[in-house]
């Protein structure tokens, strides 16, 4: 895909979103099963069923622009989760290997607010109200999954981990 003009940037990163969305669906159980405190794993849970919804409405918004979902694989979505399961992969203290899956999280949190908030902007630019609204209300969700991971780390694993 050659891109020429803003609206081909836009297409190009709502692709991007959905296969990082779709890689993150198959990386989420994962990490579910690897956390040992019970809400991190029900947080993971979570946002595995909001990860779902945040492709469907990708599918839905590139389909209003007369597009499919196929696109290039999002490497850093890759390499993300490459480091979030070298996390799990890791023998030592639950607790400590739960701050390591938080950080793993949030990483993959900051780069999904970084896109979202990108293609929002571009949506904003090109006049789509409608992408706009969709990707305002996933940019929300993501930060507010980024704001539960610093709670959660603060108030219960990181202070587990240290003890």
């Amino acid at each position: 895909m050659k891109l020429e003009t803003l609206t081909d940037l836009y297409i190009h990163q709502l692709k991007d979103l959905y296969n990082a969305e779709k890689q993150l669906i198959k990386a989420l159980p994962k990490m579910a099963k690897a956390a040992s405190n019970e809400k991190l794993k029900e947080g993971f849970e979570l946002h595995l069923e909001e990860t779902r919804e945040h492709a469907n409405r990708l599918e839905k918004l590139l389909s209003s622009h007369k597009q499919t979902t196929r696109g290039p694989k999002c490497k850093a979505m890759e390499g993300l989760i490459k480091e979030g399961s070298e996390m799990i992969e890791e023998e030592g203290d639950p607790e400590v290997i739960d701050a390591g899956l938080i950080c793993a999280a949030q990483r993959v949190e900051h780069y999904e607010i970084a896109g979202y908030g990108c293609a929002r902007s571009f949506a904003e630019l090109l006049g789509d109200k409608e992408g706009q609204k969709i990707l305002q209300q996933t940019l929300d969700e993501e930060g507010a999954t980024d704001k539960k991971l610093s709670k959660l780390a603060l108030s219960e694993i990181n202070v587990s981990a240290a003890g």
